[in-house]
């Protein structure tokens, strides 16, 4: 099973969930709009929830790899996806 690694840049608190793919200084990058304030940790599994679907794979196949208390983070997403 091939492992992606995948830029996202998160935006809490926004009016409606969703995400945007938009090339930022040559890389692609994820926006990922969650409807959830960043404490706790919510904001990040409120992020891992909406890649698993956009990528359709389950939670479990997503970790995050950098950024948890960042607007910009790193994940690591098993199985067979594209960007």
């Amino acid at each position: 099973m091939a492992t992606t690694i995948v830029s996202v840049r998160v935006t809490p608190k926004a009016k409606q969930a969703h995400i945007k793919v938009e090339d930022i200084d040559g890389q692609r990058v994820l926006k990922v709009y969650v409807t959830v304030a960043p404490e706790d940790g919510k904001a990040n599994r409120a992020v891992m929830r909406a890649l698993a679907e956009y990528f359709d794979v389950p939670r479990t196949c997503i970790k995050l790899l950098s950024g948890a208390t960042h607007r910009d983070k790193r994940f690591a997403i098993e199985g067979d996806v594209t960007v």
